[in-house]
């Protein structure tokens, strides 16, 4: 008699092994904290107190159009992840997944998350989370990330949307208060994504990307860093400056930028590749940190 199990178990392995490299395409981390900024801004719009029902397809509806994005961004990208440490071991690099295997499953994806958040959403948050997803993929990562150190400056916006996309979801327009937090994060991802790039140098000049540090170098980098960290305390100021949170968004964001601002200055003096990642690292927690701020005050103030 033939035994079959160890041709079942290898089929069910190579089947999660496939999920996986599927799931490596949606860039999961990042995803999910632009979801954390898009539950922000949902609650926000609704005063705390959001319908789970939309609030949940519309988180879906924005995760599988972001989703799309970053696996169209790794087709768009496959040549310059093979000279990079960071991405060489991406599914499409090491042809786990075929190019058209990742845009097929980029196109479904967008096809999906477009028709719930045009059907069963509102029609606004489809178009934007749409416009959002051709800026991330096709103006930022085709066109403007091999075309100019300030890719990540003007390419920013795209990234910068999912808490505007909250908002409409659960309201169907706009508000101030939403752009505001728009501008956060887009004042956010230019000292955010230097810090990656003043640490990966070497990859980005490699790959041919003229990033910041690789076109001026990283002391211009570790400036241009501060700066911007400077500017963002004052955009964060906004929130409170608008009468849309109190003291205790107030004193928190302060402190945030406080933190920020040090190792900035930290990084301009010392010029290390150890000051640059722990400064990367600590800009995402900054970023959760503000988000949730923001939230805390509304719920206190309630």
């Amino acid at each position: 008699m033939i035994n079959t199990f160890p041709i079942s178990e290898t089929k069910i392995a190579a089947k999660k092994r496939s999920i996986k490299d599927y799931l490596a395409l949606c860039k999961i981390n990042v995803i999910l904290l632009m979801l954390v900024t898009a539950f922000v801004g949902a609650c926000l719009a609704t005063n705390m107190r959001p319908d789970l029902l939309q609030l949940t397809l519309g988180l879906i509806g924005i995760a599988l159009v972001a989703a799309s994005g970053a696996a169209f961004n790794h087709g768009i990208d496959q040549q310059r992840d093979k000279l990079m440490a960071r991405t060489r071991h991406r599914p499409l690099v090491n042809n786990k997944l075929s190019l058209r295997q990742v845009y097929g499953f980029a196109t479904l994806i967008l096809i999906l998350g477009f028709s719930l958040l045009y059907f069963w959403v509102n029609p606004l948050t489809a178009i934007l989370s749409l416009a959002s997803m051709v800026g991330y993929a096709l103006i930022y990562s085709h066109w403007l990330k091999p075309l100019t150190p300030q890719n990540i400056t003007i390419g920013g916006l795209a990234g910068a949307m999912p808490p505007l996309l909250g908002w409409v979801a659960m309201t169907g327009e706009t508000h101030p208060l939403a752009w505001v937090l728009v501008l956060i994060i887009f004042t956010w991802t230019p000292p955010h994504f230097w810090a990656l790039a003043y640490y990966r140098q070497q990859e980005y000049a490699k790959a041919k990307v003229p990033m910041l540090s690789v076109t001026h170098g990283k002391e211009f980098t570790s400036l241009q860093m501060l700066l911007y960290t400077l500017l963002l305390s004052l955009v964060t100021l906004l929130p409170y400056l608008l009468h849309f949170s109190n003291e205790i968004y107030l004193v928190g964001s302060m402190l945030c930028n406080g933190m920020f601002i040090y190792l900035s200055i930290r990084l301009l003096i010392e010029q290390t590749t150890k000051r640059a990642q722990q400064t990367f690292r600590y800009s995402i927690v900054y970023l959760l940190l503000i988000f949730i701020l923001i939230m805390l005050d509304r719920l206190i103030s309630l």
